[in-house]
This record gives structure tokens, C-alpha cells and sequence, in this order.
């Protein structure tokens, strides 16, 4: 299929798929939050992708250690951990679901820092409007009564941008691996931040009911192995700038979650400022596909 002719019938499905676990992802999550603390939440989640996938996973080349451990660090522990921070800090799904989005233009602007990968001037205006939309946001009264959580999920948004510029390097790790190892080397360090940062963490885990535990086996299974696994089969037979704009339904899909199960009510603020931030995604991902150039973006986070 050629990269003019978009997504059809089958990967299509798959892709609304992926939205659809992706968006929900953040309304289970943020009813485990509740019982769970963030930085615990996420040490389970990794311990169940680990259990999983332990039985399958290979040992990478020698030479990529060093890289994963850092895509471990800033992904697995930095940004997972962060960004369920903030989903509890924000009280809403909305603004979290939306700000999440700014990986993008980060990673296009760390890959020309690092990477010294040039981009022309419509990709400078994607990200432009994107990080403007990110300040309109800011002013609903949803945002502006909690502003710590749009400043920590900016926080954990740079996190994965740094970890998606890491991974442009990786060879010889496979998706099963990739995930496998970045769990197994994520889950001491969030413990250890958790027993830090979360006292009594570990009772509230005790005493969790099926809601948190469901949360997180919700998260390990359909968000992290059914999510990302789908997403690497649609990356096999496109490209990763083609699919990338099916992938911003998924925030839209957890603002309405948000308005139907969890009493989210976003003013006009949000919507224009969300409509910026997606808006400026989507012109970077056109120009990446157009261009042809290897994509900055690719995973597509979730919390």
C-alpha cells in the first residue's frame, strides 16, 4: 500500500482499536489512582508486562545496553511514572490526554539538538501552534484550578520525547524485547522512588480493591501488549508519520470519556487549545511523511 493511500478496512479497524485502548486506558487508570499511589501504580504495571513477556524475551546485543537502560529510565520509570502523576494531580482526563501529545514536537526539536536533523518552516509552525495550544489550555478554569499536573505532564511528555530520540539509534531489539526489557529494568527504580516519594504505598496496595488491581492489568495488558503491539504490526506495512494522525483520535476519545464517565467539563479554552495541540501534531506528521524522513515520533505514549 503506498503512503498516499492511508489507512483502510483492516488496518483502519486497528487503529481505532488502538485509540479506543489508549483512551480508556486513562479512565481506568484514574479510577486505580484513587487507591493506588502513581509511582507504585506504574512499578505494577511493569511488573505485569514482565510476567508476561519474561518467557520470551531475548537478551539485546551488547552494544545496546546502555541505550535501553536510558529508554528504561526516561520512558519506563521517569515518563510513566510522572505522567500518572499528573493524572491524579489534574482530576480530569481532558487536559493530561491532550498535553500528552507535546512528545511530538519535542522529540522533532530534540532529534535537531542531538541528532542534528533539520526541519523546514512548516514543521517549525506545527510546533509553534502546538506549544501555543498548550498555553490556551492552560487558561480553562479545569486547568488553571490544578496548574502543578499541566506542568508535570509537560515534565513527562519531555521524558518520552528524550526516550523516542534514544530508540532512533536501537537495532537488533524487537518490539516483545523492547517492552520485556524496558519493564524489567523499570520496576526496582519505581519501587524505590514509591517507597521514597509514596509512604504508605505499599499498605494502600494491600488494601486496594479489584478497581486498582483491575487498573493496572488493564493498563499492562490492553494499553502496553494489545496497544503497542497492534501499533508495531500497522508500523510494519506503513509508515509511522501515516499512522500517527489516526493515533490523536485517541486523546479525543478520552475527553469524551472524560465528559461521559468522570465529570469533565472542558470550557472553550480547552477545546481550542487541544484543537492547537493536535493540530500542530498532525501538520508534523503530514510534513514527516511528505518529506519522507525518518519519524522523530515513534511510539505514541499512553499513560
Amino acid at each position: 500500500m503506498t503512503a498516499a493511500a492511508g489507512l483502510r478496512g483492516r488496518d483502519l479497524a486497528l487503529a481505532l482499536v488502538i485509540c479506543l485502548c489508549w483512551a480508556f486506558n486513562f479512565l481506568t487508570s484514574a479510577h486505580a489512582l484513587q487507591e493506588i499511589p502513581p509511582f507504585l501504580f506504574s512499578a505494577l504495571r511493569m511488573a505485569i508486562v514482565l510476567a508476561l513477556l519474561v518467557a520470551f524475551m531475548r537478551p539485546p546485543p551488547r552494544s545496546q545496553w546502555w541505550r535501553l537502560g536510558g529508554i528504561a529510565m526516561f520512558t519506563g520509570v521517569l515518563h510513566f511514572g510522572t505522567s500518572f502523576l499528573a493524572l491524579k494531580l489534574a482530576g480530569n482526563l481532558s487536559s493530561p490526554a491532550i498535553v500528552t501529545q507535546t512528545y511530538v514536537p519535542m522529540a522533532v526539536l530534540l532529534a535537531w539538538w542531538w541528532l542534528g536533523e533539520r526541519f523546514a518552516w512548516r514543521t517549525a509552525l506545527g510546533i509553534g501552534l502546538s506549544f501555543a495550544g498548550v498555553m490556551v489550555l492552560g487558561f480553562d478554569p479545569m486547568v488553571l484550578d490544578r496548574p502543578l499536573a499541566l506542568f508535570v505532564m509537560l515534565g513527562s511528555s519531555l521524558m518520552v520525547a528524550i526516550g523516542t530520540v534514544l530508540m532512533r539509534r536501537m537495532t537488533g531489539v524487537g518490539m516483545i524485547d523492547q517492552q520485556g526489557w524496558t519493564a524489567a529494568l523499570s520496576v526496582l527504580p519505581l519501587l524505590a522512588i514509591s517507597a521514597v516519594v509514596e509512604p504508605g504505598g505499599f499498605a494502600a496496595l494491600r488494601e486496594a480493591s479489584w478497581i486498582g488491581w483491575g487498573g493496572a492489568v488493564y493498563a499492562a495488558v490492553f494499553a502496553s501488549l494489545l496497544g503497542h503491539g497492534l501499533f508495531f504490526k500497522l508500523v510494519q506495512r506503513h509508515p509511522v508519520a501515516q499512522v500517527t494522525p489516526y493515533l490523536l483520535m485517541t486523546p479525543v476519545f478520552a475527553v469524551l470519556l472524560g465528559i461521559a464517565f468522570w465529570g469533565d467539563r472542558p470550557g472553550p479554552a480547552l477545546w481550542i487549545g487541544g484543537a492547537m495541540v493536535l493540530g500542530g501534531v498532525l501538520v508534523i506528521a503530514i510534513r514527516t511523511l511528505q518529506k519522507k524522513r525518518p519519524p522523530v515520533a515513534e511510539v505514541t505514549p499512553e499513560v
